[in-house]
């Protein structure tokens, strides 16, 4: 799995951050972990091999391409 970096709103080395995954398209995020029980209970349809990170609204926002083909014009841009 080939990782390339998209983007953080985050300053000097601190998480979140946004990658994508080169051979799929898939998004993988980088932040806090979510470790609160009362928060983790919440949570639906969860497998062993799952974990939960809290990420800004605004990482997204700014870095998250909207659907596959944006994603492709976005990589050809660069």
């Amino acid at each position: 799995m080939t990782l390339r970096f998209i983007g953080t709103t985050s300053e000097h080395g601190n998480c979140p951050t946004l990658y994508e995954v080169v051979e799929t398209g898939d998004l993988v995020v980088q932040g806090d972990r979510l470790t609160a029980s009362e928060h983790l209970a919440q949570l639906r349809d969860v497998k062993d091999s799952e974990t939960f990170v809290v990420v800004p609204r605004e990482l997204l926002a700014r870095f998250a391409p909207r659907d596959a083909e944006q994603a492709d014009e976005t990589q050809t841009k660069e």
